[in-house]
């Protein structure tokens, strides 16, 4: 029986195929866009979850000052080993620092962006394969390194990696003693290299205050962890008090989270950049709305087709057919039609895979899906889109009379009118929502890159420098400030863009001791004017400056050399004017020499906080180069040529400071991307909905069409006539969903210290474009029943 329903089905599918066709375009779009949303989300939410120690693994971060208001999630070198001597509840600890290293092996030598350095217990630690090696031995000694397996065919080829040598920045040999499976896409510690903790000079002390590291902590058992974080607390206090001596009011404190929640839940960035669940919730919704919106479409069409199979369900049911197996075969079709759907989706999604990866930053493959939980999830779709998207035509068809058949054929009631209104309702205003939300990430990311940064980042070239480099530093700087195409050169330990060395500042101006947490940026000579930053108040930095840094007579006599921001003045108490030539104290006195005005050196979702510049060229990690900009491509030519001079054992890279800006906004731009993709494909399925809508329609009023055009009515007037009702519609769609498209977008942008007022134009836009499509979709069907021939509709009368 079921067979023969089929069979049916097939047939019947056959015979109306451009009915087919659009449904099955319809469905295919909503499954493969559930699919692909559906992998972004596996991913998320399986982020470390291949580490089998997972639910015992906890990553430390720090916060200090007054009641926690710095929060990093770093540590010091002593945190992670203090606290398994003190606590028996840690099994193990491990420290990870991430870097940049010149690899060099032969004559090949490549810059490693994915350098870590770990302790000994990193695979104790992390389940990270070793494919090759003891991992008992691997990191237990100096200048040890892991590979990984895509590094090894990187270097060596097919010849064994182990016990090759390599030299790491031209000055130090590294023991390869094993390789590494790579690192999965769903874990925040990624890497090419993982040195032994060891090499590294900081390993021979402890310390509570040089958080550069990321430290995790393996606890012997999942539940301690409440009960351990009060401890630590409790712990922290005492030694902030008695060994720290710290306010009361602000101790160094430790918080403790679950590995498992830190990609989606954490607010601070570790190695890897976190995700969002909020993100994961709007595109779950998404994905949902989309797949609701294709089922729509298809019980709208087979809600078309119902009038026009009179004659087919008046014949069954005069031959006996009962309720039930109408209705089973009427199901049958739309299983039919789903099981077609789906099949076309998972290979639209296969082939739209790489292309939603760009645009996601995401690695995604499909093994994910060929497993058995998903695979069960894709059967039990396809059980309920059937369901969901063919059980209100199956029970219209089945359910009506044979006499009303034989009178009039199959016709909605007035409940089922406003049932599939509602629907066209609801399509439209999820689109507007879409579109509202698209315009306003879009205006949000226009304003982030055109607003006024109290710096000019175009048009500065940035040369990374290392150990080498840096030894060359003021011989590379006097070479390229003669180029013809430089207006002016200059380093600093970080760009502008992002500083995040956090310190202390302290004054005393009359009213009191101040200690303030400050961020710090070491910089050059010449930096505020290759910046085009701008002074007001004292003068910028000379080479007399440079002599206060004396650091003979074992620092005795050095002096710093300080330029603060209007927020870091303001913060001390002082005006810009009042803080030129006051004595404050780093780590050493030193005088304010100038105050630069506010320049965001951070992410704009973040205020601008208090800065100081402070003079000292040992820890220049970059060189900028402000250019003429008809010069970049001869600039460029020039630097490789003196770079290779200077330091040939390093290759020669640049990037430009507006790509580190950008780079600050890769997630809201890949918002953006996914939104307007999705926004468009609501769109374009809410519109086969409306033609759908609009087909049915103009066959319910062919007859008074046909007698408006006896009486003498235009083509205009019945497109209108027609039109007007799905309008109205439409407009309905547009006031429903503006209130809610305009909450959340307020909500997003409250994550941007700096953003766009939501304007009244974005929603009028929004629906005038909504209108528009939604017009022209249903003219397309008025248009033809207006043009069609009046007798042909009143024959049967």
């Amino acid at each position: 029986m079921i067979r023969n329903y089929f069979k049916i089905a097939f047939r019947r599918l056959q015979k109306n195929k451009p009915y087919t066709f659009v449904n099955i375009i319809g469905l295919t779009a909503g499954i493969a866009s559930c699919l692909l949303i559906g992998l972004f989300i596996i991913n998320d939410l399986s982020y470390d979850r291949f580490n089998t120690k997972a639910d015992r693994i906890v990553r430390m971060t720090m916060q200090y000052d007054e009641g926690g208001k710095q929060k990093v999630a770093l540590s010091g070198t002593k945190a992670g080993p203090q606290l398994q001597r003190t606590f028996p509840q840690v099994e193990a600890f491990v420290r990870i620092i991430d870097n940049y290293r010149v690899v060099k092996y032969g004559s090949e030598v490549f810059t490693e962006n994915r350098f870590l350095y770990a302790d000994s217990s990193f695979l104790k630690v992390f389940s990270f394969p070793l494919l090759e090696g003891d991992a008992g031995t691997a990191l237990n000694a100096p200048n040890k390194v892991l590979i990984s397996r895509t590094t090894a065919k990187k270097y060596f080829g097919n010849a064994d990696a182990i016990g090759k040598t390599i030299i790491i920045n031209d000055t130090k040999e590294y023991l390869v003693t094993g390789v590494l499976a790579d690192a999965p896409e769903n874990s925040q510690i990624k890497y090419d290299f993982v040195g032994s903790f060891t090499s590294l000079d900081v390993s021979k002390t402890e310390e509570w205050w040089t958080a550069n590291y990321t430290t995790y902590l393996l606890l012997k058992d999942k539940n301690q962890l409440k009960g351990f974080q009060a401890q630590l607390n409790d712990y922290m206090r005492g030694v902030s008090n008695n060994e720290l001596h710290l306010e009361a009011n602000s101790p160094l404190l430790y918080n403790l989270e679950p590995l498992l929640s830190v990609h989606l839940y954490s607010q601070l960035d570790g190695l890897e950049p976190n995700g969002n669940i909020n993100t994961v919730y709007i595109l779950g919704v998404i994905a949902l709305l989309i797949l609701v919106i294709a089922c729509i479409n298809y019980t709208n069409l087979a809600t078309v087709q119902s009038t026009m199979r009179s004659a087919e369900i008046g014949i069954r049911k005069v031959l006996g057919a009962r309720k039930g197996q109408l209705f089973r075969q009427f199901i049958g079709e739309s299983f039919l039609i789903t099981l077609i759907s789906l099949l076309a989706g998972v290979l639209i999604a296969y082939v739209l895979l790489p292309y939603f990866n760009h645009a996601t930053g995401k690695v995604l493959t499909f093994h994910l899906l060929i497993q058995p939980l998903p695979l069960m999830a894709l059967a039990a779709l396809c059980i309920l889109i059937a369901l969901a998207s063919g059980s209100y035509p199956a029970i219209v068809l089945s359910s009506t009379r044979l006499t009303s058949i034989l009178k009039a054929g199959v016709r909605l009631t007035s409940s089922g009118g406003i049932f599939k209104k509602s629907l066209i309702v609801f399509q439209f205003g999820v689109s507007v929502c879409l579109i509202i939300a698209t315009i306003i990430v879009v205006q949000q990311i226009n304003y982030i890159q055109k607003k006024d940064l109290g710096y000019d980042k175009e048009h500065v070239i940035v040369l990374p420098m290392g150990q080498k480099a840096r030894e060359s530093y003021e011989a590379i700087k006097a070479q390229i400030s003669l180029l013809p195409q430089v207006v002016s050169v200059s380093g600093a330990n970080a760009t502008p863009t992002l500083v995040q060395w956090t310190d202390g500042l302290k004054g005393d101006f009359g009213k009191g001791k101040i200690d303030l947490t400050i961020k710090a940026l070491p910089s050059d000579i010449g930096f505020i004017k290759t910046m085009g930053m701008k002074i007001i108040a004292g003068t910028d930095y000379t080479e007399s400056d440079l002599k206060l840094g004396d650091t003979s007579n074992n620092y005795k006599n050095f002096r710093y050399s300080f330029i603060l921001n209007e927020s870091a003045v303001k913060a001390l108490g002082l005006t810009p004017q009042q803080a030129i030539g006051k004595q404050v104290e780093k780590n050493a006195p030193g005088e304010i020499k100038a105050v630069v005005k506010d320049f965001n050196f951070s992410s704009m979702h973040e205020p601008v906080g208090p800065l100081m510049l402070f003079l000292d060229r040992q820890w220049t990690n970059y060189i900028f180069i402000r250019v003429h900009g008809n010069d970049i491509p001869q600039a460029i030519a020039s630097l490789s040529q003196i770079w290779k001079e200077r330091v040939p054992s390093r290759p020669f890279e640049y990037h430009f400071l507006d790509d580190y800006y950008n780079k600050l906004y890769v997630s809201e731009q890949r918002t953006a991307t996914v939104f307007s993709t999705f926004a468009t494909l609501a769109i374009l399925l809410a519109c086969m909905g409306l033609f759908g809508l609009a087909a049915f329609t103009t066959v319910q009023r062919t007859r008074e069409i046909g007698i408006r055009k006896v009486l003498g009515a235009n083509v205009r007037s019945i497109v209108m006539l027609i039109a007007n009702d799905f309008m109205k519609l439409t407009l309905a769609a547009v006031v429903l969903a503006s209130p809610l498209a305009w909450y959340f977008m307020h909500k997003w942008l409250q994550d941007f210290a700096y953003r766009i007022d939501i304007q009244w134009w974005i929603f009028v836009l929004a629906g005038g474009v909504s209108v528009l499509i939604a017009f022209i979709t249903v003219s397309f069907q008025s248009i033809k029943a207006a043009l069609a021939n009046p007798v042909e509709s009143l024959r049967s009368e």
